[in-house]
């Protein structure tokens, strides 16, 4: 048995390296989600994405011989699966046919302040000053990163892409509170695999109704899709996906929220390191006020009337 200081220190690393897969790796799928539905139809692409995930997942936690769920747990799955994947994810990877990057992550970065209004007004948690503030400057810093006034004079705003990726936002944040309380298998690893799987058979479901199964062609599928496809199992639902429904468990919810603040700034971050982009004012005005809006809403994690958690509490503060 480690010691409880160590057993801390190590959870920490873990919460630590979890945040840097939400930040890091959700940044960079917008454009493997643009690239992937150059040539497969949006549900199909997203639906086979998240089922591929959750098989490998549930066919390990069987290798492993983890305790079977119970049917409470699988209808838990099944509505997180919806709630996150099938209309979240599904909104975000329909829209980007109708809407640029810059648009989607500016609505999506409504998210943290979707969490917040909704865990008050589900269980009457009032956040902070500071990360009332922070949601703000992050906010502030978004509208500067994507500069709407640019946008608009480029062709507008698509409404109905705008429209889809505000429920969507909606749906994913009170998917995410909802995780919190919601009976879940384990280990938690278990846990994802079924939502994952779940979200994936409903999405899959949404592209055979809608005919995008008559519109596709295999022999126009690229490789840059498939290969893109790949990337987003891997990487944005096995890790990263997992990492943050695991996050959701250990961290306060406005926090796990700021990866909405951060990942425009690290996709912008990689187009100027790997794609040529530029790296502009506007950009680096942006980056400073989201690395302090971040830092305002970590700091202001303990909302008021309520004690922090205590040192052996699975909610750690890193």
């Amino acid at each position: 048995m480690l010691p409880e200081t160590t057993q801390t220190t190590e959870r920490r690393i873990k919460v630590l390296l979890a945040y840097g897969a939400i930040y890091l790796i959700w940044g960079s799928t917008y454009l493997a989600i643009r690239l992937a539905i150059e040539t497969i139809p949006p549900f199909l692409m997203a639906g086979t994405r998240f089922v591929i995930a959750g098989g490998i997942v549930l066919v390990w936690m069987r290798i492993q011989k983890s305790p079977a769920p119970t049917l409470s747990q699988w209808k838990a799955a099944w509505f997180i699966g919806f709630l996150l994947l099938a209309v979240g994810n599904g909104a975000l990877s329909w829209a980007e046919q109708r809407v640029p990057s810059g648009v989607a992550a500016l609505i999506i970065a409504s998210i943290p302040a979707m969490v917040v209004i909704l865990e008050f007004m589900l269980s009457g948690v009032r956040p902070s000053l500071a990360t009332t503030g922070g949601l703000l400057m992050g906010s502030i810093g978004t509208l500067v990163l994507v500069d709407p006034a640019r946008l608009a004079g480029a062709g507008g705003v698509d409404l109905i892409g705008a429209s889809v990726l505000l429920v969507g936002s909606l749906s994913w944040a009170y998917g995410s509170l909802y995780s919190r309380t919601a009976p879940q298998a384990s280990p938690p690893l278990q846990s994802t695999g079924m939502q994952m799987l779940a979200g994936g058979i409903v999405l899959l479901g949404v592209g055979f109704v809608t005919g995008e199964a008559r519109e596709i062609s295999f022999k126009a599928i690229s490789i840059v899709s498939v290969v893109s496809v790949g990337y987003l199992v891997i990487f944005g639902s096995l890790i990263a996906f997992s990492s943050y429904i695991w996050l959701l468990k250990v961290s306060a919810p406005a926090r796990v929220s700021t990866y909405a603040f951060v990942n425009p700034m690290i996709a912008l971050i990689l187009g100027w390191m790997f794609a040529g982009e530029d790296l502009n004012m506007r950009i680096l005005v942006a980056s400073t006020l989201t690395v302090v809006a971040v830092g305002l809403i970590v700091g202001g994690r303990y909302r008021s009337g309520r004690k922090k958690p205590p040192p052996n509490s699975p909610e750690l503060d890193v």
